[in-house]
């Protein structure tokens, strides 16, 4: 029934001994004084009625991320409510991009503020301009500047998250203060970096599927997405390059972020998900620092999750913690 031969008991209780580099935490309060010191402005562009929409007002967004490039998001909020409205940051999926506004209306029809971050060289309005010593990489994104963690592509597209939650402060009728940071798959993945990196901005976390976990654990047992991109990589590069291309990603394996985010979290896993084995979502799970911390579990689910009902299970319980929009 499931990808691994582990029951749902067994699940809850994997939590693999794995430890972060030394300079973890060097690496990336470095990484984002470096962001933060390229300066720049928040800009945004009210679109509303390109879009056509009578209920939601849409603002086109730019803010400075990584080396202070710019990266587009899309500002929705439910039209005439009265601020500061609590804000879901919302982070995509592999290869995709913010899309179009009228692809994320959930949000603000139940009353928040949300922001909807482009993925730097994934969607079409965020180049990724990249960089690393030449080494080759497969298609995709897991290994492209594999060669360091400063050369990564993550090491950009994490920054730039975490500049998205930066930019809240500047962006008109949206409070601070209750900032939630969300995504399936790969944005679950970003979400757990965020809520680790800047815990004290992180009202609370969604981590829906979430990717970017147990990197080792994922190489060897996920049978579809992006997990294989790593695998093909080492076939060709096996096996001189093997240590040293784990080295590299353990700065951005969600179970190290899991391990320094507080705010209250929701996960959600498929238990027949060959794309995020489930074994790497609880690896991250049941590191997960905060106390407030709940699993949403679809027993025949696969990367897909709950689909609809999960939303419906996100809006419950980020109510039952009082993070919802003033009535």
């Amino acid at each position: 029934m499931y990808p691994s031969d582990q029951s749902p008991d067994e699940l809850l209780a994997y939590r693999p001994e794995m430890s972060p580099p030394e300079d973890f935490d060097a690496f990336w309060q470095q990484t984002l004084a470096e962001a933060r010191s390229r300066g720049g402005a928040v800009k945004a562009e009210r679109v509303t009625e390109r879009y056509l929409l009578s209920t939601v007002d849409v603002d086109d967004v730019r803010f400075p991320g990584w080396n202070g490039e710019p990266v587009a998001a899309w500002l929705l909020r439910p039209r005439g409510a009265e601020g500061p409205l609590p804000v879901v940051v919302t982070f995509m999926g592999y290869c995709g991009g913010r899309g179009l506004p009228t692809d994320h209306l959930l949000w603000s029809a139940a009353g928040y503020a949300q922001l909807v971050v482009d993925s730097r060289g994934q969607g079409h309005d965020t180049p990724d301009h990249g960089q690393g010593d030449g080494t080759q990489w497969v298609e995709g994104f897991m290994t492209r500047g594999i060669d360091s963690p400063g050369n990564h592509y993550y090491r950009r597209l994490m920054t730039d998250c975490v500049r998205a939650v930066d930019a809240i402060a500047e962006l008109p009728g949206l409070d601070a203060g209750r900032v939630v940071v969300a995504g399936g798959s790969q944005g679950g993945g970003l979400a757990l970096a965020v809520g680790g990196l800047v815990p004290e901005r992180v009202a609370a976390v969604l981590a829906d599927v979430p990717f970017l976990c147990h990197f080792r654990h994922a190489a060897r047992t996920s049978g579809d997405g992006p997990y294989l991109e790593l695998t093909k990589y080492l076939r060709w590069h096996s096996p001189h390059r093997v240590e040293a291309t784990f080295a590299t990603l353990d700065y951005f394996d969600g179970v190290h972020f899991a391990r320094r985010a507080t705010a209250p979290a929701l996960f959600s896993v498929g238990l027949m998900d060959p794309t995020c084995p489930p074994p790497t979502v609880y690896a991250a799970f049941n590191h997960y620092a905060g106390t407030d911390r709940t699993m949403t579990a679809w027993p025949f689910a696969d990367h897909g999750g709950g689909f609809g009902f999960n939303t419906a299970e996100q809006l419950k319980w980020l109510r039952e913690r009082g993070l919802t929009p003033q009535q």
